[in-house]
């Protein structure tokens, strides 16, 4: 009698490797540089704003509508990623993951363009205008991106994979630090070509991407194209036989018939997805209401009291990058080894400790000066302790919670919070900074905390998972039972199918 062979365990073979990079670097790299690229040369922008109004009107702008034109400038990024979150769910559908992602590098290109030739145009509203485009960009790709590289991604590298976004948008930063430096970009004549670059990253996966294959999941479950399915995954696993794959995704098409394919407002509606929809929810707003932006708000004040001269700080927030991008890379990589749960309630702990740390270090060092060093450290502790869970993870928990019938709907939700969120606390945070102070630090301590303990009581372990074996796991919280029987599936399937389709669609 033979011995069964064990089931493979799939490695990072080439064309998942080169499909991954060519897949983050045009798209989650969009996100991350736009982030960061108006900070360090904002006094140059605002400097060609003013030249550019002197030359039609004959006078200078005054304070005020300096401030509110640079405030548009900031703020149009993250609403252009909340109308590109908004419309991410029909995109996917349908021209595929991989199709949303090609068809997403025109509003990078187009915006680069503009924001190339608006110092010759003498038209600072080509630079509003543009950033409110490349926006969408970061919105779609944020969404469609985790999405493409969950569904290509083994069960036991889905985190890593998951991960790479995040890491993406951290190197996107990162450069965007890096190139707008005095010295380098960040000058009168340099400018142009920084904001320009955001194109350089969408050409190149505009030539790569087409040579890689769609997900597979997306391919067989939704198109019902069970030979182009089957081809992708040899390509991406690198052995012939994948049919216990296949299998496993013909039993998630099945479970997904009992759903039907769900709006944004079925999702709402529907038992079985509640408590994954609280989820993402939690998840996307407790990553941006836990006071990272907030940090990186107080970073420069923070630097500036600790003596760092103000000429040198950009050489620290360049610092504070680097570490930034070497702990999201640790969390890439111990992901499949933790686990999702504690890398999420390690980083939440962290960043809580951190937070009140330096709230007691602002709060006292007029009085000891020594502990003005110690709100260095807490800001880099702080960024170390986000880069380990909250900011990579949920990218790669959103992925795994939703079957492929949810998932663009869910999607649409926890983009929309996240832009939401991200809007709300650059908007609202400078006015609970005057009005409190070094208080505010509590707020977000809190937040921490009641995160981590939803994480701790409803999140599960999702590591080493299929789709629908984590689904499974939801369906008790949720206290619905899972069909087994094939007939019994598609019997209640269409019964919800005939009443989803009574309902408006969004």
């Amino acid at each position: 009698m033979e011995t069964p062979t064990p089931p493979r365990e799939a490695r990072l073979q080439p064309t998942l490797v080169l499909a991954t990079l060519s897949a983050a670097f045009g798209s989650a790299f969009q996100y991350g540089y736009n982030i960061a690229v108006v900070n360090t040369p904002h006094k140059v922008l605002k400097s060609f704003y003013n030249d550019t109004y002197f030359e039609r009107h004959g006078i200078f702008m005054d304070e005020k509508d300096m401030l509110l034109l640079w405030s548009c400038t900031v703020s149009m990024f993250p609403l252009g990623g909340l109308l590109g979150s908004l419309i991410v769910g029909l995109l996917v559908d349908k021209c595929g993951r991989k199709g949303t992602l090609l068809i997403n590098n025109i509003f990078a290109i187009v915006p680069a363009i503009l924001m190339g030739v608006s110092k010759v145009a003498k038209a600072f509203e080509l630079i509003i205008f543009s950033r409110v485009v490349v926006g969408v960009c970061a919105g779609i790709s944020y969404s469609a991106l985790p999405m493409y590289l969950g569904e290509l991604a083994p069960k036991n590298l889905r985190g890593t994979l998951g991960t790479m976004t995040e890491v993406f948008v951290i190197v996107g930063i990162f450069l965007a630090q890096i190139f707008s430096l005095q010295a380098i970009l960040g000058n009168p004549t340099g400018w142009p070509v920084l904001l320009a670059f955001t194109g350089v990253p969408a050409l190149l996966q505009l030539l790569s991407l087409p040579f890689f294959p769609e997900s597979p999941r997306y391919t067989l479950i939704q198109k019902r194209d069970e030979n182009t399915a089957r081809q992708a995954l040899r390509k991406l696993r690198g052995w012939a036989d994948v049919d216990d794959e296949m299998e496993e995704m013909r039993v998630e098409a099945e479970a997904e018939k009992a759903e039907g394919r769900l709006s944004v407002l079925n999702l709402f509606t529907f038992q079985s997805l509640r408590w994954q929809l609280i989820s993402i929810i939690v998840l996307m707003a407790g990553q941006q209401l836990s006071g990272v932006n907030a940090i990186n708000y107080y970073a420069d004040t923070i630097y500036t009291s600790a003596g760092v001269e103000a000429a040198h700080s950009q050489y620290v927030t360049v610092g504070a990058g680097v570490v930034n991008i070497v702990m999201t890379v640790v969390s890439a990589f111990t992901v499949e080894w933790l686990g999702r749960r504690r890398l999420l309630l390690v980083g939440y702990g962290i960043c809580g400790s951190a937070c009140l740390t330096l709230m007691l270090a602002l709060l006292f060092q007029s009085r000891v000066p020594e502990l003005s060093y110690l709100g260095v450290i807490c800001v880099f502790t702080y960024i170390a302790g986000h880069s380990i869970g909250p900011s990579p993870v949920p990218s790669v928990v959103r992925t795994e919670i939703f079957l492929q019938s949810s998932r663009p709907a869910a999607f649409m939700v926890d983009g929309a919070v996240h832009w939401l969120t991200n809007f709300i606390v650059g908007f609202v945070f400078p006015s609970i900074q005057e009005a409190i102070g070094a208080y505010s630090f509590i707020i977000f301590a809190g937040i921490c905390l009641l995160t981590a303990v939803y994480i701790y009581v409803v999140i599960p372990e999702t590591q080493g998972k299929t789709f629908v074996e984590i689904n499974q796991v939801f369906a008790k919280r949720n206290r619905v039972e899972i069909l087994e029987k094939k007939e019994e599936i598609t019997e209640v399937g269409s019964q919800i199918r005939s009443v989803a389709a009574m309902e408006t669609s969004f």
